[in-house]
């Protein structure tokens, strides 16, 4: 068997690996974590995204890893950095953060074939309060989303715990980008949305791998994607946070293998 190829596939199409797998997905969630763990110092007015590229680009590499955007579908960094309005796929450049940005950086890597992929909000000097309770929203929304992964949920269920949490506080959730299965490939099935109702979709089943990386508006939920085929931002200027696990379901509920080591996934908590 092909390690690519390794385990079963659903009828929707999505893999179910061993439990033994866990290991390898362990360890290359980790290792993306230990990476936004280290951007904590490297996030600062004046600073600029292609530098806290540069040191993740140097990081992966001094781990012996590989990053899994560079050269993917012609992509040349090692990260996304999605600056205040930019709602994903940030291309990481030489414009300065100032005082009061709000940035996702998202990192995926590959560890002996598994991909370990996970994003966090960072925040360049004084955090402005509607910013932080943006950040605050989509953090525990990915947590609801996480609280619904169980053996005979649906990702209906994962989506409507994330919508239903999100409006509540009268944000809105981007419904044109959404988490993915991944395991030994970047992308796989099943789509992960982060709106939906309840009961409907695939079933969940132990051994499933996949992402939750709920996108949450202070706006309206539409985006527009940029000239450069990458960056997509509100359409209506508003600001955009993003938090992403790597997840696998269990015979018991689920695993997160991209938990932060330094305890430092939330920037104020």
């Amino acid at each position: 068997m092909k390690q690519e190829n390794r385990g079963r596939l659903t009828k929707d199409g999505i893999r179910i690996y061993d439990p033994s797998d866990s290991a390898g997905m362990y360890a290359a969630g980790a290792l993306a974590s230990r990476v936004l763990d280290a951007m904590s110092e490297h996030v600062f007015p004046g600073q600029t995204t292609a530098e806290i590229d540069r040191i993740i680009t140097k990081m992966v590499d001094d781990a012996g890893a590989k990053s899994a955007t560079i050269g993917y579908k012609g992509y040349e960094h090692a990260s996304c950095i999605s600056v205040n309005h930019v709602v994903c796929h940030g291309i990481p450049g030489d414009k300065k953060l100032k005082d009061g940005d709000i940035l996702n950086i998202d990192v995926t890597v590959i560890v002996d074939g598994w991909f370990g992929d996970t994003s966090r909000m960072f925040v360049a000097g004084k955090l402005p309060r509607k910013a932080e309770r943006l950040i605050e929203v989509t953090h525990d929304a990915l947590m609801r989303g996480i609280e619904a992964v169980k053996p005979g949920n649906t990702f209906g269920d994962i989506g409507h715990a994330i919508q239903g949490f999100v409006e509540a506080h009268r944000m809105s959730v981007v419904r044109d980008f959404c988490g993915h299965g991944l395991g030994r490939v970047f992308h796989a099935p099943p789509n992960v949305l982060h709106y939906g109702r309840p009961g409907t979709g695939a079933r969940l089943e132990p051994g499933m791998f996949f992402t939750i990386e709920p996108m949450v508006n202070l706006g309206r939920a539409e985006t527009k994607t940029l000239a450069d085929d990458w960056t997509a931002v509100t359409r209506d200027k508003s600001l955009s946070a993003q938090f992403e696990h790597s997840v696998g379901v269990t015979e018991t509920g689920v695993e997160i293998f991209t938990l932060s080591e330094a305890g430092t996934f939330h920037p104020t908590y």
